[in-house]
């Protein structure tokens, strides 16, 4: 007790607070500027390189942006989603949730650039989320404050992936579902699928919608315009035939997609519900009219996304290479 009465209440009570936060979460926990001491120009390599990227090879941000979407819904936010198909693991980005996905490999040079730095320093899962962190900002979105630490998988989850990525044809209370499970509400769910306003989508996610009959939800002159692009109902997979989701401005992100909503130009199904679902089309109508109120939410939305259950502290590893688990 004398100890006690030595340190103060109070003051013991804030020096055990470190220790007893630890003890409740059971693993330590992000943190902003967390590579100050061990990386210090970490942040600054990634956003140097994401502009490189952009610069030389085209919307390369529109990439960053999904894999953060695609990495961190499915379990955790740990780069799982950059593994690649070897003994034991079959990669998440052979699934069909991962169609059309581009540009894989320029996540390594980002890598390669920080191990230059700072070998076996930065994970993977937070190359991941501060590449679309400044990849945002590349498409004219604001910049969001992430907190960093995260570690990286030894495992894929492309066995359940199904179960927690939504597909572009189901309803919206599912979608509601899945996004809910990791903690975003519906408003935050309108606000992410807002990153589709820098998207194209391939003609064989939207085929459904023009053939043998139109949607009826699909405004008859923007079905023509989709009709030319996507000319056969029957599209090549392979073959690099697509639509834009925003017309007006496709390379920032804004709110435009939702004035198209509002105008029946949704290019999935999926972002046409919603539109027309109760829940959801209060937003649409508020993001349509408000492009601040659209990327406060976007910000918020993002921010909870990228701190899905981190692996951190003693917990992964910091993979020296993206695409493969370290070598014991």
């Amino acid at each position: 007790m004398a100890t006690f009465r030595h340190f103060g209440s109070s003051n013991f009570f804030f020096l055990l607070l470190p220790l007893l936060l630890q003890i409740h979460f059971g693993k330590s926990q992000l943190q902003l500027n967390y590579y100050t001491q061990s990386c210090p120009r970490a942040e600054e390599i990634i956003k140097q390189q994401v502009i490189n990227l952009y610069n030389k090879h085209g919307n390369t941000a529109v990439s960053w942006v999904r894999n953060l979407f695609h990495d961190c819904i499915v379990k955790s936010c740990d780069a799982s989603l950059l593994l690649e198909t070897v003994s034991g693991i079959e990669s998440e980005k052979a699934s069909s949730r991962s169609f059309g996905m581009r540009n894989f490999k320029y996540v390594n040079t980002i890598k390669q650039a920080l191990e230059t730095e700072c070998p076996l320093t930065v994970s993977c899962a937070d190359i991941v989320a501060l590449s679309a962190r400044d990849g945002i900002v590349m498409l004219g979105g604001p910049r969001i404050e992430m907190k960093t630490g995260r570690r990286d998988s030894k495992e894929s989850y492309a066995a359940v992936l199904e179960s927690f990525i939504p597909n572009h044809n189901d309803t919206m209370s599912l979608v509601l579902d899945r996004f809910q499970s990791v903690g975003i509400d519906a408003e935050g769910t309108v606000a992410l699928l807002g990153g589709h306003s820098v998207g194209r989508v391939h003609c064989a996610n939207l085929v459904q919608r023009l053939y043998p009959t139109v949607d009826p939800t699909l405004d008859p002159d923007y079905a023509e315009y989709l009709k030319g692009r996507c000319p056969t109902p029957d599209p090549d997979p392979e073959a690099v035939l697509y639509a834009r989701n925003d017309r007006e401005t496709p390379m920032i992100l804004d709110n435009f997609y939702y004035k198209n909503l509002l105008k029946h130009k949704g290019l999935l199904s999926v972002d046409q519900q919603l539109a027309s679902d109760p829940i959801t089309s209060p937003f649409v109508e508020r993001m349509a009219a408000d492009n601040g109120y659209f990327q406060d939410q976007f910000s918020r939305a993002v921010l909870l996304l990228s701190e899905n259950n981190p692996l951190t502290g003693e917990e992964g590893e910091i993979r020296k290479d993206c695409r493969y688990v370290n070598s014991n």
